[in-house]
Parts: structure tokens; C-alpha cells; sequence
């Protein structure tokens, strides 16, 4: 089933349970070629901003670049962590010039590491060392790393450890790139960025709590913490059925919305909008998953929707069904319309998981 998923034009790649990255044509939904991090298992997929390359960590301790368009056992290009690095999380940043990649915790350690990701034309071989890495900030495994979506410099990292940390790296060391620590007193599950020139970054915990902070307010004397929510579940109150866990955030540009997507384990989605007075149940998703709902990836082009699940489908809800659910309350229908599902998995691994 699908774990991550990253879209690029007509291509979407799906991370699957296995550990491989599958590409996928977005239009048929059809499998075009399979990437192995053998002997590592790859975690996180990630589309380059301009071109079709997707990258992934490994935890053989690599972040590895694999073509998109071309069927390859080999990644087009390596980049290497320091010994005992195990990498759990990463990203590249918007103008595809750094990656930065987060570690399990070993020893005392837990790391982000960086690299230069540019194409050197004096140096063509394919394996890259890190340009250094932050130690000093997280005291638990690095669950995510998440770029701005439009300033390079600027990303932010979630552990275990409960801390969200936003680093300038234009910032010559650890200690002065650090801009700001929020605390979820969680362990953090998803992080992005949100508002007007994305000020505001947002977070999800494993036990399904919400946090959301604003760093327009880190000059003034204005509370940084726009919500705090130690358990969405609890607070939720759903028109139907209920809210088992949280799934991701989408900020919507054009109508300047944080929107939280969360499901039930029948599969069905639920999309709340986030203001400061809470979280608000806008429409669900059903009739399409029949398992857990790991991820989805937002199309701002066409407002279509693609989700992965469990189930082992991958499904692409119909481009506008959602936009109308967001401004009339009546057409809750049209949003189950699914027009496509395929079946991600061709063999049987998760029907054996369950029996398990």
C-alpha cells in the first residue's frame, strides 16, 4: 500500500509497504516502472521542483535520486550520510540546489544531514558526501523534514522528542540557523507550512493531536500558538461516524485555508478547516478505501485528489467534487464520486499482513 506519495505532471510515484517506490501514469493510474533501495528499505518520496527526478531516503543511509522517465536499477545519483546514519525522512528544497535528511536516533545521536544536490559538470560521478549536519537540536529520531515551499533557506524538522524546529541554513551554524523551537509534547507525525507567504507551519503527533503556530508573531509580544489540540478525536464532532487518526494538512492558495485530512480504519476520508477557534468537519470521502488511509497528494491545478491506502488502492477522486463540498454544504455526494481505482498491489502481502 502506499505510504507517501509525490506528484509531478502526468506522473505520480507511490512508496509502497514494501519498500520500493512505484511510478504511476496520473491519468490510467497504471504502473509505468519500480525503484528497489535494495538492500535498504526507502521511506519518503519526493518529486524534484523542476524536473523528473524523484529522491527518497534509504535507511541504508543514503538519500538516493532515481529517474523518473527511465526503468533503473541504479539511482542516478547517491548521496551518502556518516557512518551509522539511518535516514528516516528528508526533503529537497524548492529550487533543488539542498537536501536535508533526518536520522533515526543512534547512540545520542540524531541527526539532520545536508547536501549539495546541484549537478556539478566538473564532478559527474554519482555519489555525494554530506555538507554537514545539525546534531544539536533534536534528542530523538527525526520523523520529518519539510522545506519552505518558496524560501530555500528556510526548513523546518519534527522528532519523537516532541520539538519542531525551523532553521534559516543560509546561517552559518546550528546554533544561529535555529529561528525558533515550538514543543507538541508529541511525537510529530506530519509538519507543513501554511498562511499568507506560508508564516505559519503546523504539525501532527502520533496520538493524533493538532498543533499550529504562527511565526509572524515571533517579533511581537502576540502568542506564537494559533491551536493546540492534544487529541483531535476528542474534540472533533463529525455530522456522521467518527475520526480514528490523522492523515496530513493542505493550505489551499486561493482560498487562504489550512484544511486537515483524517480518516476512519473503514476507510472513509474526513476534510476538517483549521481556524483559531478550532477544527471544523467540512465533508467526507466515502465509498472509495476499504483500509486505513496512509496518504494523499493535493492537486492545486485541478483540485483533484489522489489518496493511498492499506487496501492497497490507490484512488484519484474527481477534480472539483471537493472545491464544490467546500462551498456548498449540500453536495456532499458528488464528493464520493471516484472515478478511478486501480490496485497498487498485485500480489497478496496485505491480505497476509491482516491475518497476522
Amino acid at each position: 500500500a502506499g505510504t507517501a506519495q509525490a506528484e509531478k505532471g502526468s506522473l505520480v510515484a507511490v512508496l509502497c509497504s514494501n519498500g520500493s517506490i512505484r511510478i504511476y501514469d496520473k491519468e490510467r493510474l497504471n504502473i509505468l516502472r519500480e525503484f528497489s533501495g535494495y538492500p535498504g528499505l526507502l521511506n519518503g518520496v519526493k518529486f524534484a521542483n523542476s524536473c523528473d527526478s524523484v529522491y527518497s531516503s534509504c535507511t541504508d543511509g543514503t538519500v538516493k535520486c532515481w529517474d523518473a522517465r527511465v526503468a533503473s536499477e541504479k539511482p542516478v545519483q547517491l548521496f551518502k550520510g556518516y557512518p551509522s546514519n539511518i535516514f528516516i525522512s528528508f526533503d529537497i528544497n524548492c529550487n533543488n540546489h539542498v537536501i536535508c535528511a533526518g536520522t533515526e536516533k543512534v547512540d545520542d545521536d540524531a541527526l539532520l544531514v545536508f547536501w549539495d544536490a546541484r549537478i556539478n559538470s566538473q564532478d559527474l560521478s554519482s555519489t555525494k558526501d554530506p555538507l554537514g549536519a545539525y546534531s544539536e537540536t533534536h534528542s530523538d529520531d527525526i520523523t520529518q523534514v519539510c522545506f519552505h515551499p518558496s524560501n530555500p533557506n528556510m526548513v523546518v524538522s519534527g522528532s519523537t522528542d516532541g520539538l519542531v524546529n525551523v532553521f534559516d541554513i543560509s546561517v552559518d551554524n546550528e546554533e544561529d540557523a535555529l529561528v525558533t523551537t515550538c514543543n507538541s509534547v508529541s511525537s510529530v507525525s506530519y509538519i507543513g507550512w501554511s498562511g499568507k507567504d506560508y508564516k505559519q507551519i503546523y504539525c501532527m503527533t502520533h496520538d493524533e493531536g493538532f498543533c499550529w503556530w504562527d511565526l509572524n508573531h515571533l517579533d511581537t509580544d502576540e502568542p506564537i500558538t494559533r491551536l493546540n489540540i492534544q487529541d483531535v478525536r476528542e474534540v472533533i464532532h463529525m455530522k456522521e461516524g467518527t475520526l480514528d487518526y490523522l492523515i496530513g494538512g493542505l493550505y489551499h492558495e486561493k482560498m487562504d485555508k489550512l484544511f486537515v485530512v483524517g480518516g476512519t480504519n473503514t476507510g472513509i476520508i474526513h476534510l476538517m478547516s483549521c481556524t483559531t477557534s478550532g477544527l471544523t468537519h467540512v465533508t467526507s470521502l466515502p465509498g472509495g478505501h476499504a483500509a486505513t488511509v496512509r496518504s494523499f497528494c493535493w492537486n492545486l491545478q485541478d483540485d483533484s485528489l489522489l489518496t493511498g491506502g492499506e487496501d492497497a488502492q490507490l484512488l484519484l477522486w474527481k477534480p472539483g467534487a471537493i472545491e464544490k463540498t467546500f462551498t456548498k454544504k449540500d453536495s456532499m455526494k458528488v464528493a464520493s464520486s471516484v472515478y478511478q481505482r486501480v490496485r497498487v498491489h498485485s500480489n497478496d502481502s496485505y491480505k497476509r499482513r491482516k491475518k497476522q
